[in-house]
């Protein structure tokens, strides 16, 4: 790279952290170039960014942001892992992580706050932000049914006693 690339990969780099929510700074020593691939998949199956970076210029591009908090774990083979939800970078990282041991999380960082291994690891057993929104759908709609399925048995229950009136005022003239 010479030095023009360099300045526009770090002002891309700086935009992104910008404009992201969440950051997983992982460790890759020794992945194949299928395994490399299958995690670029995977990632990109998540909604996640995942970028092998030099450290110096990531450092570069972490000044000023919200992340400078990871700048210390920038050290070695690092790769950045990034998204807008703040729990698919760190789940499917710590996924793959877990099928592969020459991948393994050092930390991140969550807006302003930094995390280290444990803390990745606990963001990711948290339910994604889909799954969140699923869940506040079927609770919001649950009440609602039950509501609707109330109100309506007192109507059919008067439509039931005042058909049985006409059936026996029906049944007296007859």
């Amino acid at each position: 790279m010479d030095r023009t690339q360099k300045r526009d990969f770090v002002a891309g780099l700086a935009q992104v952290f910008a404009e992201t929510s969440m950051v997983v700074v992982t460790r890759n020593q020794g992945l194949t170039v299928a395994e490399a691939t299958d995690l670029r998949r995977r990632m990109r199956e998540a909604g996640v960014t995942f970028k092998v970076t030099k450290n110096r210029l990531a450092a570069l591009a972490l000044e000023g942001t919200a992340f400078e908090g990871i700048r210390p774990l920038l050290k070695g083979p690092t790769a950045l892992a990034w998204s807008k939800d703040p729990v698919a970078a760190a789940k499917a990282a710590v996924d793959f992580g877990k099928a592969n041991e020459k991948l393994t999380v050092v930390g991140g960082a969550l807006g302003t706050r930094t995390l280290d291994q444990a803390g990745v690891q606990a963001l990711a057993a948290l339910p994604s932000l889909d799954q969140l929104r699923a869940g506040l759908v079927g609770m919001i709609s649950t009440p609602a049914t039950r509501i609707a399925g109330v109100l309506a048995a007192p109507a059919g229950q008067v439509a039931r006693v005042l058909g049985a009136y006409a059936s026996k005022e029906q049944a007296e003239a007859a």
